[in-house]
């Protein structure tokens, strides 16, 4: 049987720390026994939306905090990613495919998320802050079982 489980991790906003947040998300669903591509898709996803937190919810500054909450509640996967930045005026342009405030970037990050999640809900208030929340439902076979020693 699949056990509930949770995890909370805050990470300086650095760029760095995308890749360190993809390994513990691998970490955290190993035993979920999910396909390489349902767990790529995930990591993806996760990506878009700490990636998203550094550069625009930060601005690049450096020595913010990204705080990503991951659950798994009877075969439901919720990732909360939560900045504490400059937020988000209009959700919904936001959320349009290509739509960016930087020039240089494609606007293709909650297009992603969308794409490869079951579910996502985006909440912001300007000048407080961005949580965006990604849901899946993970299969319910059986749990692998890690030994130790």
């Amino acid at each position: 049987m699949v056990k509930d489980n949770s995890v909370t991790l805050k990470v300086k906003s650095i760029g760095e720390n995308v890749s360190l947040v993809r390994m513990v998300v691998s970490g955290f669903l190993f035993p979920y026994d999910l396909t390489f591509e349902a767990l790529d898709e995930i990591k993806i996803a996760l990506s878009e939306a700490v990636s998203n937190c550094i550069i625009h919810g930060y601005e690049n500054a450096e020595d913010q905090e990204v705080t990503v909450k991951m659950e798994v509640k009877e075969h439901q996967l919720t990732i909360q990613v939560i900045d504490t930045g400059i937020g988000i005026a209009d959700i919904e342009q936001a959320m349009e495919p290509a739509f960016s405030t930087r020039e240089e970037h494609m606007g293709l990050g909650f297009v992603f998320m969308q794409t490869f999640m079951d579910r996502i809900e985006v909440y912001s208030q300007p000048g407080q802050g961005t949580t965006v929340l990604l849901h899946k439902t993970l299969p319910a076979g059986e749990q692998k079982i890690d030994e130790v020693g």
